[in-house]
Order: C-alpha cells, then structure tokens, then sequence
C-alpha cells in the first residue's frame, strides 16, 4: 500500500519553503507500507532487525522463518521453540527474550496484536510499548512503514536528526524536542516529511 502522498507534498511544500526545496532534489514520493503477512509477523521482524545492518538482518530474518518452513510463525509456534533453536538461527540471547515476550503477549491474548490497525497512533505505541525490546521508535516504525499513518515524526531516529541539520544548515545535530518543534508545521504529513528526510541523506551533499 503507497502511503498517500500527493496532498501531503502540496502541503508540506506550502508550510516549508526548506523542505520544498528537499522535495524538489528527492523526486516523487516513493514511501510505502508494507502489508504482506500479519501484524506479528511485522513486529517480529521489527525486532530481528533492531542495531544490525540491512544485509546481516535479513539474512538472520530468514533463517528465522526457515525454523518455520520459511512462514512467519504463530504465536504459539514461536513459544514452543526451543530458545537453541532461535539463537542457532542467529538470534542474540537479548533478542530471542525479546520475540518470546512477543509470543507471549499475543498468544495470551494481552493485547490485540491483529486488530492494532483499528487503534489511533498513541493507543498502538502504547500497545507496542508493553513488550520487552520495543521502544519508541519501533512502534513509531510500526505505524509508519506497517499501517502507512501519514502523521509520525520519529524524533529519536538519527536519520532524521541528520535530514534536518543537512537540509537547515545546523551546526549540531537537533535534539528529539527540536525535531518535534520543527515538524509542528508539517502536520498532519509528517510521515511523508519524515521519508524525504531520510531520502536526502542519499544524495551527495552540495
């Protein structure tokens, strides 16, 4: 599913002369949630890939699922593997605590893992925040890349941070409570503010 774009770059270019201009050196709005499997299936490998490279995450992400014949498991399947099992596919000891919690919490049923869709953005970090090794910016991805909300500013991510220095001329890296001042007026497309902030620091710089 592409997140909606259109109406958030005409906004966005109207609210943020700098941010235009960014607009103008990335090119059309490419961003896209991603809605194949399920929502723990997502979750789950929000958490694999947490601190590792995109190539050595995918890599331990597959081997993951070839534990399961290469399907995302359920809950229950994930519970009643053993842990060896987990690490051997390439998880940390911190990680395979981290999906078994996971597991845990959607198997019993603590919160609706399935239905996180039908909450608004505070009620699913919230949610997502009750398990062991997802933080803020995990559930702000979750929301972004899984259920395409077009209003999430990831303040803490330093790929952000560095989009704005670049693109406002900074001398330091703004802190989280700057970026959110700074993304106030981008609302309520500041997902779409967000990607193109991170697609800048793809191109070479001026």
């Amino acid at each position: 599913m592409k997140i909606p774009s259109a109406k958030a770059v005409a906004h966005l270019r109207a609210v943020d002369p700098v941010l235009a201009g960014v607009i103008d050196r990335v090119g059309p709005c490419q961003a896209r949630a991603h809605q194949e499997g399920t929502h723990f299936g997502a979750v789950l490998r929000s958490i694999v890939y947490q601190q590792l490279s995109g190539k050595a995450a995918a890599t331990i992400h597959h081997r993951v699922l070839a534990v399961f014949g290469g399907d995302e498991p359920t809950p229950r399947a994930l519970l009643r593997t053993d842990d060896a099992v987990l690490r051997a596919a390439g998880l940390s000891g911190q990680k395979t605590r981290y999906v078994k919690d996971l597991a845990s919490h959607a198997a019993e049923r603590r919160f609706p893992i399935e239905r996180l869709h039908e909450l608004d953005d505070d009620a699913v970090l919230a949610t997502l925040t009750q398990i062991k090794g997802v933080g803020r910016w995990t559930a702000q991805m979750f929301l972004m890349f899984r259920l395409g909300r077009p209003n999430v500013l990831p303040e803490l991510d330093l790929g952000i941070q560095k989009g704005i220095q670049r693109a406002y001329g900074l001398r330091r890296l703004p802190k989280p409570v700057q970026v959110e001042k700074r993304g106030r007026p981008w609302a309520p497309y500041r997902t779409i503010a967000s990607w193109y902030l991170w697609r800048l620091l793809d191109l070479p710089q001026d």
